[in-house]
């Protein structure tokens, strides 16, 4: 595949795109027998935007795909994504993070929701029985790019070159894959009624950063449980670890959920999946975010998002034979030690997150 001959950037999927107004989150599952149709569509996904998006060009959609690695070998022969693996499910003293199932992940884009729909009408309509929808999301901007908690959402997002280095796989990270993202989901539903009882003060203390002029709390006043700190990842040269976040409010008043769907986007998913660690299990002091005292993660996925050319001229389907093997082997669920297995998600009733418009689930 040509794509590592580019740079990152100009080898990528559109995610570095600016936050749109509107996205939809869809997470599918592959049936066993459905890897052909799965495969067939996977080069003409760039032509199913095109279609949709010619005669609104001011919808901007854009699509990204990422797949699950217990689908990568199913799917393709040739190497693996030097990183992928499954999600790591945390089972903290006071709050979980669980994994939850997930092949495919689309990430759509747009300044309208019809765009979207459109979309993912025409690829799941193509699809049929071959795919199982498992979680689907309508996400909306709110306000000045607000959760809906009342903060700013991304405030420290890398920007320009530095975006493509926290978000993108070079040549020294993995040659076969340049331009390339590994992705991070989590559904988090938040408890309006806890978190609106607190005073403005209180919620800064928990955020990390003033409410209403979005200015980080001074060190001496930043809390070791805040948001801020525990989302702080420092390397071992001092600089900070940066991920590329596209979170989106979603919420439902039929089934009263409202939340934020977390996305991040990162070069190598160790930096997302400290600063998940840190919220979750802590420091070695019991530091934990305090934010989950209100935010329920529900779901959580890891993808992985290959270059443009790789989408367009997909390795060839794995050989079928009992001894068919990957160049790269994938690697072993790292488990930590006290956990044997991955925590139930905290709704166990099933939920679309979408606001009800035209879900796409298919009975």
């Amino acid at each position: 595949m040509p794509t590592a001959k580019l740079a990152p950037a100009e080898a990528a999927q559109p995610i570095l795109n600016p936050l749109s107004t509107v996205a939809m989150f869809l997470v599918l599952t592959v049936e066993d027998g459905g890897e052909s149709a799965v495969r067939d569509l996977v080069p003409d996904l760039s032509a199913y935007a095109r279609a949709v998006g010619f005669g609104r060009p001011d919808a901007e959609l854009a699509c990204v795909t990422g797949f699950g690695s217990a689908v990568w070998d199913r799917l393709f022969a040739g190497p693996r994504p030097a990183e992928l693996h499954p999600f790591i499910p945390l089972d903290g003293p006071q709050h979980s993070a669980p994994s939850t199932p997930g092949d495919i992940l689309l990430h759509l884009r747009s300044e309208t929701l019809d765009a979207c729909y459109d979309f993912a009408d025409n690829v799941l309509t193509r699809l049929g029985g071959a795919v199982r929808i498992v979680d689907e999301v309508h996400g909306w901007r709110y306000k000045d790019v607000r959760d809906l908690l009342g903060f700013v959402d991304g405030t420290e997002n890398p920007e320009g070159v530095e975006a493509v280095d926290a978000a993108l796989v070079d040549a020294e990270r993995d040659p076969e894959f340049v331009g390339g993202s590994y992705v991070i989901v989590q559904k988090y539903l938040h408890d309006m009624t806890a978190w609106n009882a607190l005073s403005d003060r209180e919620q800064e203390l928990v955020i990390g950063r003033t409410k209403a002029g979005n200015v980080q709390l001074p060190d001496d006043a930043l809390p070791k449980t805040s948001h801020v700190d525990r989302n702080t990842i420092v390397g071992p040269d001092g600089e900070e670890q940066d991920i590329l976040r596209a979170n989106m409010p979603f919420g439902s008043f039929k089934d009263g959920e409202f939340g934020t769907y977390f996305i991040g986007y990162c070069a190598t998913p160790t930096v997302t999946e400290e600063m998940l660690r840190n919220m979750f299990l802590g420091d070695e002091n019991g530091n934990r975010d305090r934010i989950l005292d209100f935010s329920t993660a529900v779901t959580g996925g890891l993808f992985f998002v290959p270059p443009t050319g790789f989408l367009d001229d997909p390795p060839p389907a794995p050989d079928p034979g009992p001894d068919a093997q990957t160049s790269r082997p994938a690697p072993p669920h790292p488990v930590p030690p006290a956990q044997t297995e991955p925590p139930a998600p905290a709704n166990p009733r099933p939920a679309d997150g979408s606001l009800g418009i035209g879900s796409l689930k298919r009975s």
